[in-house]
């Protein structure tokens, strides 16, 4: 005979905690579906009771949970009721502990639940390792160490290489070096991680000695290309590079995107850009990243148009612009570049909505500033939601750059208000801020602080600003002893910024010995030539005038010529000095009025100073006759993005 029928549904069980959590009180209060202390999971298979004691689910559950980020909740929670756990139902908790000594604590309580073989697989150790070095435990790592090995656990590969990795991320190469010597067992991924992890400690020749042994020993993945192109880079080994750019091509490589983005940074920081563009035109389907890699390439190589031109291309071709690539793009702009162009960017950046974006912000100060609207890189920086160091770096070397010396100090105070800290990109705007109100004690003052109190050691560039500081206020003989008495006396860019001022003050005794000082340092330097002819020309001593350019031209030098620039139609057109010719010629980057251009050029040759055959209108003048004589005017407002 059937017996009665159990008042508890189906329903009610697999919604009681008592039912759905194994080991738990029969007698415990039951919890609503919509109570905030039970987990949503308990209401997704009301009618199957079984399920919950099945492990497998179990520790699905949890993995799930701990993989959402909410171990400390609902995780731990599941994790708790269970009523048997094997070293799968830790490990799944492990992967979500937020720091090192969480992991710890985790991984202690599992071996006192289960003391004895078998409580700790690699798994476990593996997931402890990565955890400490994402969290930068490195106290925690030896002590793992020191469990694998009495576990025996060391000799595993898995386990070994994620030993190598977390000394690396914690920056003991040594110790890594060490765990990859005992390994008797190597695979691809432990030969990767050295290479990656030597190039990213600095020890370039170390890990491209380790790839070329790899070479020996396992093939190659995109990972170690990757990570091997990355030490090229950083170490300036073009040669290098190239051959591995044939290893890459022959392995059948060179289609993937990390393998081709390594490549093209190798080739932009090494200086050949050609060989970098045309890796980025062989991509089938460049993205933002490998578009970014390109424009920072062309800016650091100073060929900013480059940059604007591929810019263009790509937006017209319909690539997905992200702020990164905005970011790239804006950091090419300098002084003669398109500013039609910087507003058209800025209105990419309105329609994309990336004014949020604290890095596209910076560059938009910086763009802003470099083509002389100071105005519009303060209503960038009053309109930005929240600043980092770059941003008042940024609007303090804008105020800088434009001579508002007193406004810089202002803003380093409002800097150091709002919790930013200074760097020592700040305190070359600082002292630049100095140079131009002319104030030499004060700037003193601030190099000194650097150490003092800031605990920035000051480099050369702070100490060729000190000299131009110095040199503008009039202080050339103190100058002088700054040099001779800091730590780079030997460098030829302080005696190139003395000799400068001297040339403004007209000091021939402290100018010739601070030319004289800079051919010593660098014979190559024609500013000095030319400033040591000038002053024996003041002082009519021609013979050693005559002999100074004599030298001069055996060792093949030329004077640097100047330049200058206006914009007509969305184009910088540049005039400078032909060194063969010896007449202004004109550059731009397009198509211009090249009548009126012809007949006024001609009109302009006429001029010729019999001085040694150099016209004598300055180009800035003759950038006025052009503007004058135009018949078109600028544009500014004609957006083509």
């Amino acid at each position: 005979m059937r017996g009665p029928r159990s008042s508890t549904t189906p329903t009610s069980a697999a919604s009681s905690p008592a039912a759905a959590a194994p080991g738990t009180s029969a007698s415990a209060p039951r919890s609503t579906p919509s109570s905030p202390r039970t987990p949503a999971h308990f209401r997704l298979c009301p009618r199957r009771a079984c399920l919950p004691h099945a492990l497998a689910v179990w520790n699905s559950l949890v993995a799930m949970y701990a993989r959402c980020g909410r171990r400390g909740d609902d995780a731990a929670r599941v994790f708790d009721e269970m009523r048997v756990r094997d070293s799968v139902s830790w490990n799944s908790l492990l992967t979500a502990a937020a720091s090192a000594p969480d992991a710890l604590a985790l991984l202690r309580r599992m071996l006192r639940s289960s003391p004895g073989a078998g409580a700790c697989d690699h798994a476990t150790l593996t997931t402890v390792l990565s955890v400490c070095a994402r969290a930068y435990g490195w106290v925690s790592i030896p002590a793992v160490h020191g469990l694998a090995v009495s576990c025996g656990l060391d000799s595993q590969v898995s386990v070994g290489n994620a030993l190598v990795t977390a000394y690396f991320e914690c920056s003991s190469p040594g110790a890594a070096e060490r765990v990859f010597d005992a390994m008797a067992e190597r695979n691809v991924i432990t030969w990767t991680a050295m290479v990656s992890g030597m190039a990213r400690a600095g020890r370039y020749r170390e890990s491209l000695s380790l790839f070329r042994q790899m070479r020996h020993m396992v093939d190659a993945n995109s990972a170690t290309y990757a990570s091997s192109l990355l030490a090229c880079a950083r170490s300036l080994a073009a040669r290098t590079g190239q051959q591995i750019h044939g290893l890459v091509v022959k392995d059948g490589y060179e289609t993937d995107l990390h393998v081709e983005s390594g490549l093209m940074d190798v080739y932009c920081k090494c200086g050949l850009m050609e060989d970098a563009l045309r890796v980025f035109r062989s991509c089938r389907h460049p993205d933002g990243v490998f578009l970014t890699v390109i424009l920072v390439g062309f800016a650091q190589n100073g060929l900013e148009e480059k940059a604007f031109e591929l810019f263009a291309e790509m937006v017209s071709a319909g690539i997905d612009i992200d702020a990164n690539t905005v970011s790239a793009v804006l950091g090419a702009f300098g002084a003669s570049a398109p500013f039609a162009l910087g507003k058209q960017i800025h209105a990419l950046v309105i329609k994309k909505c990336f004014g949020g974006n604290t890095y596209v912000c910076n560059g938009l100060i910086n763009m802003y500033s470099k083509c002389g609207e100071l105005q519009e890189s303060i209503q960038v920086f009053d309109g930005m939601p929240s600043k980092n160091t770059i941003s008042w770096n940024s609007i303090i070397s804008a105020f800088a750059r434009h001579g508002h010396g007193s406004e810089v100090f202002r803003l380093f105070e409002s800097m150091k208000a709002d919790g930013a800290k200074p760097t020592d990109v700040t305190f070359l705007s600082l002292l630049h801020g100095c140079s131009h109100v002319g104030s030499a004690k004060k700037g003193l003052e601030i190099l000194n602080s650097m150490s003092s109190q800031y605990r920035i050691h000051p480099r050369l560039e702070h100490y060729a600003c000190v000299v131009d500081m110095l040199g503008r206020a009039g202080l050339l003989d103190d100058a002088r002893a700054f040099i001779e008495d800091g730590p780079f006396k030997d460098s030829a860019l302080l005696w190139q910024a003395l000799m400068g001022a001297c040339s403004f003050h007209k000091n021939s005794e402290v100018g010739k010995y601070a030319a004289e000082k800079l051919l010593l340092l660098d014979p190559a330097c024609t500013a000095a030539y030319v400033l040591l002819s000038n002053f024996y020309s003041s002082e009519g001593r021609w013979a050693d005038r005559a002999r100074i350019l004599k030298r001069m031209r055996e060792m093949g030098l030329r004077k640097d010529t100047g330049k200058s620039w206006i914009q007509l139609e969305k184009e910088v057109w540049s005039f400078e000095m032909d060194k063969e010719a010896k007449v202004d010629v004109l550059h731009g980057s397009g198509n211009g009025n090249s009548e009126l251009w012809s007949a006024w050029q001609a009109r302009l040759e006429v001029k010729v100073a019999e001085e040694d055959g150099c016209l004598r209108i300055h180009s800035k003048s003759k950038v006025i006759i052009y503007m004058r004589d135009s018949l078109f005017g600028v544009i500014l407002d004609r957006a083509v993005l």
